[in-house]
């Protein structure tokens, strides 16, 4: 059935989509410019992301805040994300359903061998990150061995990035959290 039959019968094919992602058993998944995709990370994948969410946790905490990695929403768009972390506040947190990028205070991802030759990571989520108002994004790139902290958010990217920077280098993470992040043991 063409996409123009189904806007005929009343079914918004984004919507759609993004139904079926959230209903589907055996695992999660996101929707990456309307392709479907696995998410299924390995443990040391894992590990990063855990490095850097121990490092913040306890000034989420204080800025009334969770750390996790739930759905974000990227509305008008076929996409659906699913980000190795996201610090979102709280009051937010417990609303429901997918957010949107501009709800979060930092959204983190961490390359994968799986997605590193399609630049998933270092230019599409980037991208629509930016364009959907994500405050700051910090891209931790295994393959490079390296950290970039992206700022400033617009509809064409990014204005601002700090790195990329070689793991051993401390980051600084602007307000609301002031703090620096270790990237030794990523």
């Amino acid at each position: 059935m063409s996409a123009a039959v189904d806007y005929e019968m009343g079914v918004d094919p984004e919507r759609a989509l993004k139904y079926a992602v959230q209903h589907m058993r055996g695992g999660r998944v996101e929707i990456i410019e309307g392709a479907i995709e696995p998410v299924s990370p390995t443990w040391d994948h894992e590990a990063a992301a855990e490095a850097i969410r121990d490092q913040i946790k306890p000034r989420v905490r204080e800025l009334d805040c969770v750390t996790g990695s739930g759905n974000l929403d990227l509305p008008g768009s076929a996409n659906w994300y699913v980000p190795d972390i996201a610090v979102v506040p709280l009051d937010i947190a417990k609303g429901g359903g997918a957010l949107l990028p501009d709800q979060t205070l930092l959204v983190v991802e961490v390359t994968s061998e799986s997605n590193a030759d399609t630049d998933t990571d270092r230019v599409v989520k980037r991208r629509r990150y930016a364009e959907y108002g994500a405050p700051l994004y910090l891209l931790v790139d295994r393959m490079e061995r390296s950290v970039t902290l992206f700022s400033d958010p617009g509809r064409l990217g990014y204005t601002k990035a700090d790195g990329p920077h070689p793991f051993g280098t401390r980051l600084q993470l602007p307000a609301p959290f002031g703090i620096d992040l270790d990237t030794s043991s990523l």
